[in-house]
């Protein structure tokens, strides 16, 4: 036992040496020079040819040595970290010799030419030159391999024994950033590829194994317990059911993301990363019309409210990239807005970036910003969402919500925007809590001035509202808060073990909201494609598999109840609506009962009285009554519906 641990320690100080000095690899190239002029001389009177120079034999071993000296400081060959000799050290040691062999070939023939007398035989001299190019290379790559074996011995039990799957030109690209990393993170058992039918060929010494059974019992099989995903044809759902089996037996799963440059060895080995729950809820890539929403953008001033927010600053992205002549960062967030504007500023976009600290419920201010903008886009991202602090703060929701909305929209009319678009969400649909209440009410009164307008004939401004569900990564959702609890040990806390909810993508609910916002004739409830449902605790389980841990085991998944407002299952429509199809497959418009714009106004302005007077109870009662379907779950505003 105590041997075993003095070889490790000893191979461990070894790998602590990081290079040779210079002096030393120079010094023991002048050997080998030596020692292939005393191999050749060998060599030759071996075979039984005797010549005698003109000279003697020293002054012509000092010319062989000293224009050797002179080509290894001239091309510095000794310069060079041994252990990471490559096919180009070895092309710069050839050219060495060669031009050793050119310069003393010349050097005799003209010795010859006038004198009569050759210095040396010219078989001798290529003798002489061949076994130094051979000798120096053999030092070089002993050295290499020398070095390479003691930093494998001594980490053999830190690495990560991996599996790439797929044999493609990605996977290659794969092992050799990961056979080229340092320090070596990986050690690759094997390829496993889905159309090899024979398990006898190798790549890059590695084995190639047919994909003849299950992914998890051939990535067992190979002593490995990570599994790299290299495969770009692999489908969603063969992705998905390969993710979910490795992770049964807890294989850790990593994948390269598609737009890595394989041909970048250092960007393939540090892009390499965990399998996301992303990954996991991914459906096909959103196609939208790319071609129409620049047509709407490029060279117009668009305004972004709520633009530091994790939606916001996603439109904020997207919109930049199409070039609009100025992009307009409103937020009240002082600290998000600044890392966005500082962000947004370092991307190719020829846009203007004008950041406003600004709040929606004031109206003043705002004012402000359309007088001097006039924008002719508006998308109102601005909103709070968290609904147990709306249930404590009602009022709050209905000066952002509700108010802050009513502002935004009114002076889009006012200054002629062309769009106000605005981003609703699914708890809006037969709300349960003073959130989802205060975003219907919101909606209604988007809806209703748009039809006020149609009814005039005074449609300057077209209004189009978006609503879908959670999305993955948004400040405040699940993915963030369990990604933080796994972090911390656990426990994972859900509020009820049936609770399901639709999500999607930051970047594809964007998508959605800008083509969408594109498409809108006026007066449109929006809603998207979410997919299908996830049960908030299987959500949990599979993170907890991906971090590499055991459920229950490593880390606690715990029930706490239901929250004030929170709902099992939300809904994208009311139970008296329905929907049209437009052209785009995931994106369908709520047949929902317009107001008159007259009665809801009246409505929000006993709101802002009943809100600005903190009268809570008259505040949610009032809500009710904008918002019949409003029913309280689990709350203390239960005992007015």
């Amino acid at each position: 036992m105590n041997f075993t641990k003095d070889i490790h320690t000893y191979f461990s100080d070894l790998k602590k040496i990081q290079y040779l000095p210079r002096w030393i690899i120079f010094s023991i190239d002048v050997a080998i020079v030596i020692f292939s002029a005393i191999v050749g001389h060998f060599i030759l009177k071996g075979i039984g040819i005797d010549f005698r120079p003109i000279t003697n034999v020293p002054l012509v071993f000092c010319l062989y040595l000293i224009t050797h000296l002179f080509f290894f400081w001239y091309f510095k060959t000794y310069t060079g970290i041994v252990r990471h000799t490559t096919l180009l050290d070895a092309g710069k040691i050839f050219f060495v010799e060669l031009l050793c062999f050119v310069t003393l070939y010349l050097a005799n023939t003209i010795v010859t030419l006038v004198t009569g007398n050759r210095l040396f035989l010219n078989t001798r001299l290529l003798i002489c030159v061949s076994v130094a190019y051979v000798t120096l290379l053999v030092f070089r790559l002993l050295i290499k391999t020398t070095f390479d074996f003691f930093a494998e011995y001594s980490q053999t039990n830190h690495y990560t024994k991996a599996v790439i799957y797929g044999s493609g030109e990605r996977a290659i690209a794969i092992a050799n950033a990961i056979n080229a990393e340092i320090p070596k993170k990986y050690k690759l058992q094997g390829f496993i590829s889905p159309s090899t039918k024979t398990s006898y060929n190798r790549i890059l010494n590695i084995p190639i194994i047919a994909k003849t059974r299950k992914i998890s019992v051939l990535t067992r099989a190979l002593g490995a317990n990570t599994l790299i995903i290299a495969d770009e044809n692999l489908s969603k759902d063969d992705k998905i059911e390969i993710i979910e089996d490795c992770l049964n037996y807890n294989i850790k799963v990593y994948n390269l993301p598609r737009l890595t440059d394989i041909n970048d060895q250092k960007k393939v080995a540090s892009n390499i990363r965990k399998i996301k729950i992303e990954d996991l809820l991914e459906r096909k890539p959103i196609q939208i019309n790319n071609l129409q929403i620049s047509d709407q953008i490029k060279d117009k001033v668009v305004l972004v409210s709520g633009a530091a927010g994790s939606i916001g600053s996603e439109i904020v992205w997207q919109v930049a990239s199409f070039n609009p002549k100025k992009l307009i960062l409103l937020d009240q967030a002082e600290t998000p807005l600044h890392h966005i504007t500082l962000e947004i500023s370092k991307c190719n976009t020829t846009a203007e970036i004008i950041s406003i600290i600004a709040d929606v419920r004031n109206l003043e201010c705002l004012e402000r910003v359309f007088s001097d903008y006039t924008p002719d886009l508006v998308y109102h991202a601005a909103a709070y969402k968290h609904v147990p602090l709306m249930e404590m703060n009602p009022q709050q929701a209905v000066f952002t919500n509700v108010l802050g909305s009513k502002h935004m929209a009114d002076l889009a009319y006012k200054y002629k925007a062309e769009r106000f678009v605005m981003v609703s969400t699914d708890k809006a649909v037969n709300p349960s809590n003073v959130m989802g209440a205060s975003k219907r009410i919101a909606e209604k009164y988007v809806q209703s001035l748009a039809q006020k307008l149609k009814k005039e004939n005074n449609e300057t401004t077209k209004y189009i509202t978006t609503r879908f569900g959670n999305v993955l990564g948004s400040n405040g959702s699940v993915v963030p808060l369990f990604t933080k609890q796994i972090e911390n040990g656990g426990p994972i806390t859900i509020t009820h073990p049936d609770i399901i909810r639709y999500f999607m993508t930051i970047p594809e609910a964007c998508q959605l909201v800008l083509e969408a916002g594109s498409m809108g004739n006026g007066g449109e409830i929006y809603i998207f494609d979410m997919g299908k449902p996830v049960k908030i605790i299987d959500l949990a389980t599979k993170m907890v598999k991906l971090a590499g841990l055991e459920p229950q085991k490593d880390i606690e998944i715990k029930v706490v109840g239901l929250r004030p407002g929170e709902k099992l299952y939300e809904e994208l429509l009311n139970d008296s609506s329905t929907t049209l199809a437009t052209h785009h497959e995931k994106i369908m418009i709520a047949q929902d009962i317009h107001e008159n714009y007259e009665d809801i106004s009246i409505d929000i302005e006993k709101l802002k009285q009943f809100a600005s007077a903190y009268l809570i109870t008259d505040t949610v009662a009032t809500m009710k009554k904008i918002v019949p379907e409003f029913k309280s779950l689990n709350s203390t505003f239960e005992k007015l519906d």
